[in-house]
């Protein structure tokens, strides 16, 4: 059971203090100025000794962090010559790698198309950022709401550095994504009338935001995989893509295949490819504690990148504003935001408010470092050092009850520890939670450079520019996911795969060499190490 410090609980008596008089004045919302003067000050994105210049491949001149830098101008984990691509283990029409809300979305309308399609992934189904998001899927399908405004907010809120023509497709489709959802079976919170509950998120100008109380991504991902199992799509588990194969033509033509528990190496061939492999939060840029699952090590951007793909925004990462910093056990733990939109307010030790709650994330991320590391009015933890979400005025606000009607996943992780949330804020601080950049797609969800090649989930670069609001993801999930299984179904009608060929790999290992690129990194890397140094 976890136990404040002296100095935390000095420091809870003055949250408690103040609380009176912050549910009476709350916190003003800051202007354009002041939003940017916070992110370039204390924003992890804008620390130019973080990144290094890429020396090979399509992007050949970007600055992206030193951590992926290693992995996308790191050495193959195969030798090309030893893998025989004549007699391959799977010939499919598509493939899709990777297990999450992306692939299973992507796989379940490529199979509803018509198509022979099937899933490999390097963990099992599910195992993936999408069944831990917690806070809700965004749609406007409200009377005083329109895409339009969802499409407003989002390019607001991504620095007007979205791509067009797919947050375009994001809004429009958000509606039927939700109603597609809920036909599959998904339990979205309702009204006693059956009219969908739904909430602000940060920087949304309306209540769009849909949710199954606070697990939202888990009942969508046991919806998505019930589906997937039910039509007998072929799941090839615990089995990582560890290259992707070209034909004759230069096109995506399948994958080399790693068994995660043998070793063993397969070959998957394919008319197009799906990649679905989501995020890169467990490769910990610049030291930062991460929310996402145990795989998400930016394989999709490693292996499309090698493949001759061009990669859009990979220089921009997302810090959840409230990850958890105390206990140490949870450290790094998603807090949903739907804890503030509920009401809860960020505080620092003083017990004062610093910032309005339902800002954008960066810059609510932003401002509590900036309160942690400029002003010294962070709280010391076990792992350093958070501030407070003052969590008790939801039941305030909301009446008795709220927190375990509306948040009860949060309410069973910190009582584990013996916090009750619903009387004692709880500590937290930034957490690594997304990878705003990844694979640079057109709208068909075809990558812009490499032919049969697919992109959808987090894997994306563009969908929402330079900083994604609350609830886009598990919208863009279901969107893109369907998009490139629509897509790629289509396409592969008309499709003959040449001669199949790994000489692209031979092709970057030799523009590395030219290069004078050795980062002693070989990848994709699959998994996180957590080895000592000193072992």
């Amino acid at each position: 059971m976890y136990s404040y410090t002296q100095e935390q609980l000095d420091s809870i008596k003055k949250v408690e203090a103040t609380r009176a008089e912050r549910l009476k004045n709350l916190h003003a919302r800051m202007t354009a100025e002041e939003k940017d003067a916070v992110l370039h000050e204390f924003h992890p994105d804008y620390i130019e000794g973080a990144y290094e210049t890429l020396k090979v491949g399509p992007n050949k001149g970007d600055k992206v962090l030193h951590e992926l830098a290693d992995l996308l101008q790191g050495k193959s984990r195969l030798d090309a010559k030893k893998i025989d691509l004549k007699n391959p283990d799977y010939d499919v029409d598509v493939l899709v790698i990777g297990g999450g809300g992306a692939g299973s979305s992507a796989a379940i309308t490529a199979h509803g198309n018509g198509a022979n399609v099937m899933i490999v992934t390097k963990l099992r189904i599910g195992d993936a950022n999408s069944m831990m998001a917690e806070g809700g899927i965004q749609a406007a399908d409200k009377p005083n709401d329109s895409p339009a405004q969802h499409y407003l907010d989002a390019f607001g809120g991504g620095h007007f550095a979205a791509k067009p023509c797919l947050l375009e497709k994001l809004v429009k489709e958000a509606p039927d994504a939700i109603r597609w959802l809920s036909d599959l079976g998904v339990m979205f919170d309702k009204q006693a009338d059956g009219e969908m509950v739904t909430t602000h998120g940060g920087g949304t100008s309306r209540k769009r935001m849909h949710a199954c109380k606070d697990y939202s991504g888990a009942e969508i991902m046991r919806t998505l995989r019930d589906e997937v199992l039910n039509r007998g799509i072929p799941v090839v588990d615990f089995t990582a893509a560890i290259e992707i194969i070209k034909d004759s033509e230069g096109k995506a033509a399948g994958a080399v295949l790693q068994n995660m528990e043998t070793g063993e190496i397969l070959v998957a061939k394919a008319k197009t490819v799906i990649i679905a492999t989501g995020g890169a939060g467990r490769l910990h840029y610049q030291g930062f504690p991460t929310s996402n699952h145990y795989g998400a090590t930016a394989d999709g951007l490693v292996l499309a990148y090698r493949a001759g793909a061009k990669l859009l925004y990979a220089d921009t990462l997302q810090y959840h504003p409230t990850g958890a910093a105390e206990p140490t056990q949870i450290y790094g733990a998603l807090v949903t935001e739907k804890v503030r939109s509920l009401g809860a307010q960020l505080v620092n030790k003083n017990g004062e408010a610093f910032v309005y709650s339902l800002e954008t994330r960066d810059v609510t991320a932003s401002t509590i470092i900036r309160e942690c590391k400029g002003r010294g009015n962070g709280v010391k933890t076990t792992d350093g050092e958070g501030v407070w979400l003052d969590t008790p005025m939801i039941d305030i606000i909301g009446g008795e009850g709220t927190i375990e009607k509306r948040i009860p996943a949060m309410m069973r992780m910190f009582g584990k520890y013996g916090i009750d949330i619903r009387k004692d804020p709880i500590l937290i601080y930034p957490t690594l939670h997304y990878q705003n950049g990844g694979i640079d797609i057109d709208a068909d969800g075809q990558t812009t450079m490499v032919e049969n090649l697919y992109v959808a989930g987090e894997a994306v670069g563009g969908i929402h520019g330079r900083n994604r609001l609350m609830g886009n993801s598990l919208l863009d999930i279901i969107v893109f996911g369907r998009n490139a299984g629509k897509y790629a179904s289509e396409k592969c009608k008309n499709v003959k795969v040449g001669k199949l060929t790994l000489s692209h790999v031979k092709d970057f290992n030799n523009e590395l060499k030219a290069a004078g690129v050795n980062t002693g990194k070989v990848s994709p890397q699959l998994l996180p190490s957590y080895k000592r140094g000193d072992m």
